[in-house]
């Protein structure tokens, strides 16, 4: 498949650990696994939801490589290798391109932010460089910046940035730059709630967290409403809801890391400052589960 004709359902994929903190493979191969069976439209590893935030480089690039050749060219592959550092970016980008990737997903510089020009630059650094097409990922509540809507135009523009992962929480700003959505130009949700409302301004579909635990159900949303079957579309959003609010009770990945050793799919192993769910929470998430029909 042609990935500028990608949509449906891409997977932010959590990175499973075992107890003493390395990365535990076998699950992660089951979890690829899982992802290939049930209709998985593409699989982005290193994302937020994959904790890529505390991991080396050598681990980031044996993580891309694992998926890579476990998804053998089934479903496209994206890597998430954005960084603050506009070089670090650009070196993790070059690297995953080496190891198969099929396109990249580039966050906004968090922590030192920048200015206009600098976030310009952070994005179109990597997009010249690379041969493989770049996401833009927009997530001010996570970096403490956005990509204002004069860049989405201008970075649009770019033959190698091929959309932008949404995640603003924002109607306004997705209205904004859907007038950009094109051929050439895909925006995805990056939000599991608002996946129609975004998909009724032109979205493709959705890079999601809710996608590990329910992936054919996603899935299935995201079709539907590009099949034209609205209600359909609308019914799973809003009765996903509950387990998608219960998934981000505490900050992305802890909940969805729990809720998949639950369905006994890997074990709820974190790094620091990343750690276990509170009681109360966790109480909270297994009866959405339940409510959900994914745990007895």
């Amino acid at each position: 498949m042609n990935i500028h004709d990608l949509q449906g359902s891409i997977v932010a994929l959590i990175t499973p650990f075992n107890e003493d903190g390395s990365v535990d493979f076998d699950a992660l191969g089951n979890l690829v696994d899982m992802h290939l069976a049930t209709g998985t439209d593409a699989i982005l590893p290193l994302g937020t939801t994959g904790e890529s935030s505390t991991m080396t480089h050598e681990e980031d690039d044996e993580v891309v490589r694992f998926v890579v050749e476990r998804v053998a060219g089934r479903i496209p592959v994206i890597a998430g290798s954005g960084s603050n550092s506009t070089q670090t970016m650009l070196e993790k980008s070059l690297s995953f391109q080496k190891l198969g990737a099929d396109a990249l997903l580039l966050i906004t510089p968090y922590y030192n932010k920048s200015n206009e020009e600098g976030i310009y630059q952070h994005f179109k650094t990597v997009a010249d460089a690379v041969d493989i097409p770049c996401i833009l990922y927009n997530v001010p509540g996570r970096t403490g910046c956005s990509i204002s809507v004069k860049n989405v135009e201008r970075l649009a523009a770019h033959p190698n940035i091929m959309g932008i992962k949404e995640a603003s929480g924002s109607i306004s700003y997705a209205s904004d730059i859907a007038h950009l959505i094109g051929p050439d130009f895909k925006m995805f949700s990056g939000n599991d709630d608002m996946v129609v409302p975004l998909m009724s301004l032109g979205a493709s579909g959705v890079i999601s967290v809710w996608a590990n635990v329910q992936p054919a159900l996603v899935h299935e949303m995201t079709c539907a409403f590009l099949e034209g079957d609205i209600a359909r579309a609308r019914q799973i959003q809003l009765e996903g809801l509950p387990l998608v609010h219960a998934l981000f009770c505490e900050v992305n990945p802890i909940p969805v890391k729990e809720a998949c050793a639950q369905m006994g799919l890997c074990e709820a192993n974190y790094r620091l400052p990343l750690v276990p769910m509170a009681d109360a929470n966790r109480a909270r998430l297994v009866e959405a589960l339940k409510g959900a029909g994914l745990v007895d």
